[in-house]
């Protein structure tokens, strides 16, 4: 450890603590939104590979829909 760090004032060395971990987890967060952006940007990749078929098939939700909308009427 350096000397001068034992004749920094203590306000002085508070801040300098809170500054580093303010940016830490700055920099942490970071990292975890780029994550999530790279898993995203990952699925919007996969997607593009799909064949276009895929992409207009009619919703696997509708018999679930329509099995409510039955069940309600009766």
């Amino acid at each position: 450890m350096s000397d001068g760090y034992f004749n920094e004032k203590p306000g002085r060395a508070l801040r300098s603590w809170a500054l580093y971990q303010m940016l830490a987890g700055a920099g942490w967060g970071a990292v975890f939104v780029l994550a999530i952006a790279a898993i995203l940007l990952a699925l919007w990749g996969v997607s593009l590979l799909l064949p276009e078929e895929s992409k207009q098939a009619p919703s696997p939700y509708q018999s679930s829909i329509t099995l409510v909308v039955d069940t309600a009427t009766v």
